[in-house]
């Protein structure tokens, strides 16, 4: 995924970008990054590598040393950024959030005509940044070219730059997959992924970019350079999955979504007698927490924390390369509560199942720790395809996800085209999902959130809601 950070101030800013960036880790494990302009010293930059330690402890030095009243900061989980291009609109800093799926096109057709070239990586890989400023900067204008380069696109590009004269461009990507926000305050603007991190630092919200919408900022003010476009197709997993619990976006808190998200599943697990006698109900650390408290609070059962994460050492399982280290890694952080364990019957909520590498280690891991029963919930719809907008549930290949090699099992390549009705748990054959991921996984029983559910709860209608990974409808 990744996010970004920018202030465009009367003052120094170095203090609200270094911890306004590091707001953003939970979005991103490979990169780091933070470019700064100040009027002697020009633009400077920083990119570490933050796969196994915080932003903040590779960046302190950094942060020390740089300075400027305007600056970007980003956490990527792809290339190094942000990036400095020297070009016909100027020298300044980039740094993007999203995915291009067509890169290999763009970069031959470029190199067709311009005569220019690519600093190619490992692989001969390009650095996805690099393409983008590449697209810009075939027009005469930031405006002009930002709109050529999400117009040419396909995926997803949402894009910050940095001028040489302190200035801030901010763009979000063009049908609002994801959330750009600027706060303002009294000596100028920030701009951000997510709201809560400018709000810490004395920042009131003044406005959401739409969906297309290119704004040019400077201390003084706001000038739109694109209008927003009419179609919004907003990712849902920014709400049931990789948002912060504090962040807000149009307008709709995550955390409270989760709760009403909650509710709704154990609405239809009373309708349908579903998982009776159940002892405690609890989530699955830490994004799968508040939708059991949502369940909870509505089924009457009684919330709990059977096993808590131990994160001080490794905050993230997810950092480390080979999936092995990671599975060992969210093992070792699972450290249990045997009074709430013992000959329990336990509902854990998750906020998603997609590939399932880890659920099983976590239900074996209770019931080796005196588990009676174990009920496992999915806080959204199975994941049926790999996103191709975003870096979420990208697989090298869709029978990865869980979901998709159940189907296999169930019926070969011919159950492909009864997706629909696998997803739905009313139907048989997608009660025989349910039924074979428990065999596999030794649930007592499986229940996954409906598509209808998870749109209530957000409260969005649902043609301004991206919906792809779970009905492949774009």
């Amino acid at each position: 995924m990744g996010g970004f950070f920018g202030v465009v101030s009367k003052r120094d800013c170095m203090a609200d970008v270094f911890f306004g960036t590091d707001y953003h880790s939970h979005l991103g494990t490979r990169r780091g990054g933070l470019a700064v302009y100040d009027k002697e010293l020009g633009l400077q930059r920083a990119i570490h590598n933050i796969s196994n330690s915080p932003f903040r402890t590779k960046f302190e030095q950094d942060y020390l040393e740089m300075k400027g009243t305007s600056a970007i900061g980003c956490i990527s989980d792809s290339d190094p950024q942000p990036l400095i291009i020297r070009s016909n609109l100027g020298v300044y800093a980039i740094c993007i959030i999203g995915i291009i799926n067509n890169a290999d096109e763009l970069i031959d057709h470029y190199l067709s005509f311009s005569g220019g070239h690519f600093n190619a990586m490992t692989g001969s890989a390009i650095n996805a940044t690099e393409l983008v400023a590449a697209m810009i900067n075939q027009k005469s204008s930031f405006a002009e070219g930002i709109r050529f380069a999400q117009s040419v696109i396909d995926g997803t590009a949402s894009i910050l730059i940095l001028k040489d004269d302190g200035t801030v461009i901010a763009a979000r990507d063009k049908v609002g997959r994801l959330p750009v926000l600027i706060g303002k305050d009294e000596d100028g603007y920030a701009v951000s992924f997510e709201s809560f991190a400018y709000k810490k630092f004395g920042y009131e919200d003044e406005k959401e970019l739409g969906p297309g919408e290119i704004v040019e900022i400077t201390p003084d003010g706001i000038t739109q350079l694109e209008k927003p476009g009419k179609e919004m197709k907003i990712c849902s997993f920014l709400w049931s999955y990789y948002g912060y619990s504090t962040a807000n976006y149009e307008g709709i808190n995550v955390e409270t979504m989760r709760y009403r998200n909650g509710e709704i599943m154990a609405e239809a697990d009373m309708k349908a007698k579903n998982a009776e006698g159940i002892d405690y109900v609890g989530g699955v650390p830490d994004s799968g927490t508040p939708h059991a408290i949502g369940y909870a609070n509505k089924s009457g059962i009684p919330f709990a924390r059977p096993f808590i994460k131990y994160t001080p050492t490794w905050p993230r399982s997810f950092t480390p390369a080979k999936q092995s280290d990671r599975n060992k890694i969210a093992k070792m952080k699972q450290i249990p509560v045997h009074e709430l364990i013992q000959d329990k019957s336990l509902l854990f909520v998750d906020d998603s199942i997609v590939r399932g590498t880890q659920l099983k280690e976590t239900v074996d891991f209770l019931y080796d720790n005196g588990a009676k029963a174990v009920h496992m919930r999915s806080a959204c719809p199975p994941v049926m395809y790999s996103c191709k907008y975003l870096n979420f549930s990208r697989a090298t290949s869709e029978m990865e996800l869980i979901a998709r090699r159940t189907i296999m099992a169930l019926e070969g390549e011919e159950g492909f085209k009864h997706i629909e009705e696998y997803s739905d748990g009313t139907t048989e054959r997608g009660k025989n999902l349910r039924r074979f991921i428990c065999e596999q996984f030794h649930f007592a029983s499986l229940e996954f959130q409906s598509l209808e559910g998870i749109i209530k709860a957000i409260g969005l209608e649902p043609c301004k809601l991206c919906t792809y990974c779970w009905n492949g409808k774009e």
